[in-house]
C-alpha cells in the first residue's frame, strides 16, 4: 500500500513539471481584425490576430471564426506559428527583420502579409478539405545592391518562379521556373514562415 501511494504522489508531481513546461501566454493586445467571405456561405467570417506583449518574445495568434446565420461565431482554427514573434530572440536579442504586415480576405483568400528589411512576402490560404491550406507564397526582396528577387510559388499547380534582375536597368540575371508539387497542402496551423527555402 505504502508503495501505491508513493507512485501516485510521483505521478502527480510529474504532472506538475509537465503542465509548467508548457508556454502560459497572454494575448492582451488585438492588432487588427478583418472580416470577410472565408467559406463561400456568403456571411461575413472573422480574423483576429492578437498578440501578446507581456512575453519577452512577443508572441502573435492568429483565430479564425466562422460566423452562422445567426451571427454567432465559431473558432475554426488557430495558430501562433504562421506569425513570427515580434522578438523571437527576446527583446534584448538579435532581431531578424521579418515583421508582421497585416492580414487580408479577398475572394475568399486569406493573405497573411509580411515585411522584410528590403522588401516582403506573403501567404495564401483558402479553405478546402475541412482546412485553411496554404495555396500560394510570394516574396520580393533587394539585396541592397541593386538586385532584385521575386519569388512567386502556386502550391495549387506546383508552378514555382524565381526572377532576379538589376532594378537600376532592369536587366534580368535569372528566371527559374520549377514545378515542385507538395501534396498534401500545408495547413495554416503547421506554416511556420521562412522554415524552408519553398515558402
Amino acid at each position: 500500500m505504502k508503495q501505491f501511494f508513493l507512485t501516485i504522489l510521483m505521478v502527480i508531481h510529474l504532472a506538475g513539471f509537465a503542465q509548467n513546461d508548457t508556454p502560459h501566454y497572454n494575448f492582451n493586445n488585438k492588432v487588427i481584425e478583418v472580416e470577410g467571405d472565408l467559406n463561400k456561405d456568403n456571411i461575413a467570417d472573422k480574423i483576429v490576430v492578437t498578440q501578446d506583449t507581456l512575453s519577452e518574445t512577443a508572441p502573435y495568434r492568429l483565430q479564425i471564426f466562422f460566423k452562422d446565420q445567426n451571427g454567432q461565431s465559431k473558432l475554426i482554427t488557430s495558430s501562433t506559428k504562421i506569425i513570427e514573434p515580434q522578438y523571437p530572440n527576446g527583446r534584448d536579442g538579435y532581431m531578424m527583420g521579418n515583421r508582421f504586415s497585416d492580414v487580408t480576405i479577398e475572394k475568399g483568400v486569406l493573405s497573411v502579409n509580411f515585411e522584410l528589411l528590403r522588401g516582403h512576402y506573403e501567404h495564401k490560404f483558402i479553405f478546402q478539405n475541412g482546412n485553411f491550406e496554404l495555396i500560394g507564397f510570394s516574396m520580393i526582396y533587394s539585396d541592397g545592391h541593386g538586385k532584385m528577387t521575386t519569388t512567386d510559388f502556386n502550391l495549387s499547380t506546383g508552378i514555382r518562379v524565381e526572377k532576379t534582375e538589376r532594378y537600376d536597368t532592369d536587366k534580368v540575371l535569372s528566371n527559374k521556373r520549377k514545378k515542385i508539387l507538395i501534396r498534401p497542402l500545408p495547413k495554416l496551423q503547421d506554416v511556420v514562415p521562412m522554415e524552408n527555402e519553398l515558402y
